[in-house]
């Protein structure tokens, strides 16, 4: 794998920090596939680590935002974010109808006692961050 740059907003740490305990473990997993997915992909020289309406993002170029998050209002589950004009959720509710929940044409939802099927993420994961080069392929090259 190659060495990737990280540029991270020293303002996320504290959005970690703030999550409880058991979230912040499972919000850190999700945190760390995203970036072993960009470490794995040869065109990603950098990955940019800020805050997108509050929350964490993860941003390279020719790709699509990830953004990662759990809610008070929700407290049962944490999600990944998409960008919902993509055609990011549509392919992977296709794909992985039977693997994950998602939200609207926007996330993909993690119960929180669910374990993450990590290969299929890593799947969904490296559509998003190639998606410039990949949305024009069927079901995203996945």
């Amino acid at each position: 794998m190659q060495q990737t740059l990280i540029t991270t907003n020293p303002k996320v740490k504290s959005i970690y920090s703030a999550y409880p305990d058991t979230i912040q473990k499972k919000i850190i997993e999700l945190r760390n596939l995203i970036i072993e997915t960009a470490e794995g992909i040869e065109e990603i020289k950098s990955i940019e680590e800020t805050l997108k309406w509050g929350e964490p993002s993860f941003l390279v170029t020719k790709g699509s935002t990830i953004r990662i998050d759990w809610k008070k209002s929700k407290p049962d589950q944490y999600a990944m974010y998409f960008q919902c004009t993509s055609k990011l959720i549509t392919t992977f509710r296709v794909l992985y109808k039977d693997t994950f929940q998602f939200e609207g044409n926007r996330a993909i939802i993690f119960p929180i006692t669910s374990i993450i099927p990590k290969k299929e993420l890593k799947n969904c994961i490296a559509a998003a961050l190639t998606y410039h080069k990949v949305k024009h392929l069927p079901t995203l090259g996945i």
